[in-house]
């Protein structure tokens, strides 16, 4: 199964910015935890701070399944949901920080509808659920 890491704006800074928020672990290390935690799929990062960039990349369907953390956009982007509505693809959202501990306009995803389920507040360990919900929903074959 080839699955893709879809972050948004800002997440580039990982590592760096407000790490009592979101952890001291940058986007690289996520994507290598996961490769090795679950050597059989194959992971990919895409990450962008343009909205139309992260729409390009969801509307080429190159992979069996997003984990989505597209930061700002979550609350922002009709675009992006509606790519996702077109698109329909397998998705899981993610956020490392509790966004419905955080300020109101982050209580509100408009891209969830179109997700299997969203993990928020575990840090990166909610990449690890997602995968492990992927591994047990949709083992991957011999083709992957």
């Amino acid at each position: 199964m080839r699955i893709l890491v879809l972050h948004g704006p800002n997440l580039n800074l990982l590592g760096s910015r407000d790490p009592e928020i979101y952890g001291s672990f940058s986007q690289e290390y996520i994507l290598s935890h996961l490769t090795s935690l679950f050597p059989t799929y194959s992971f990919h990062l895409f990450q962008s701070n343009h909205e139309g960039e992260i729409i390009d990349v969801i509307q080429q369907k190159e992979y069996d399944a997003l984990l989505i953390n597209i930061g700002g956009y979550t609350h922002t982007s009709v675009s992006i949901h509606d790519a996702l509505e077109a698109v329909k693809p397998v998705a899981i959202e993610v956020h490392i920080s509790h966004v419905e501990k955080r300020e109101a306009f982050r209580q509100q995803s408009l891209v969830a509808r179109h997700c299997l389920g969203t993990i928020s507040g575990f840090g990166i360990a909610g990449y690890e659920l997602a995968v492990r919900f992927l591994a047990s929903n949709y083992p991957p074959t011999s083709a992957n």
